[in-house]
């Protein structure tokens, strides 16, 4: 019982669906549900599809977080994204950018612009506006170097000298 008191997190982890390729399963459609957490926002749940001998897809992911944010567009069981047909049912949709690789990456570009994560774009020094964002940077910079507490230091030791 004290197991669930002691750790920081704990995840519920339900197998949704079977994925099937065929009658052959070929992986499993995950929830991951955050029980308790410690040291971040709780409650927080995630879904995703495993497959055996791969791993968590990657195209999967892609195509469920396209359709949620409108890049990829689903009418029954077809899949486009942009005039393009992916596939009809999600594991001809995971495979066909499974096998083209560029449209994935491209895919994967699009949604993480809209989330907002990935590698800052560098203002070019020839813009207006470039030298503030260098000046901005170097106090930033300077402000994060902290000095080693030294006196403190010293200030044990000699107590620790005294007591033996």
């Amino acid at each position: 019982r004290a197991l669930k008191f002691y750790a920081s997190v704990r995840l519920d982890i339900r197998r949704i669906e079977t994925l099937k390729d065929g009658t052959d399963a070929v992986g499993n459609r995950t929830r991951v549900k955050v029980v308790k957490n410690k040291v971040a926002p709780p409650f927080k749940q995630a879904e995703f599809d495993i497959l055996y001998g791969v791993g968590i897809s990657r195209e999967g992911g892609l195509i469920d977080m396209g359709v949620e944010h409108g890049f990829i567009r689903k009418s029954g069981a077809w899949y486009t994204y942009e005039g393009d047909q992916l596939g009809q049912g999600k594991e001809n949709a995971r495979n066909f950018l499974r096998d083209n690789p560029d449209l994935a990456d491209e895919i994967e570009k699009k949604i993480k612009e809209k989330l907002g994560i990935g590698p800052k774009t560098e203002v070019p020094e020839g813009e207006p506006g470039a030298e503030a964002a260098g000046a901005e940077a170097a106090p930033a910079a300077a402000a994060k170097t902290v000095p080693a507490p030294t006196t403190r230091a010293k200030a044990v030791k000699s107590t620790a000298a005294a007591k033996s």
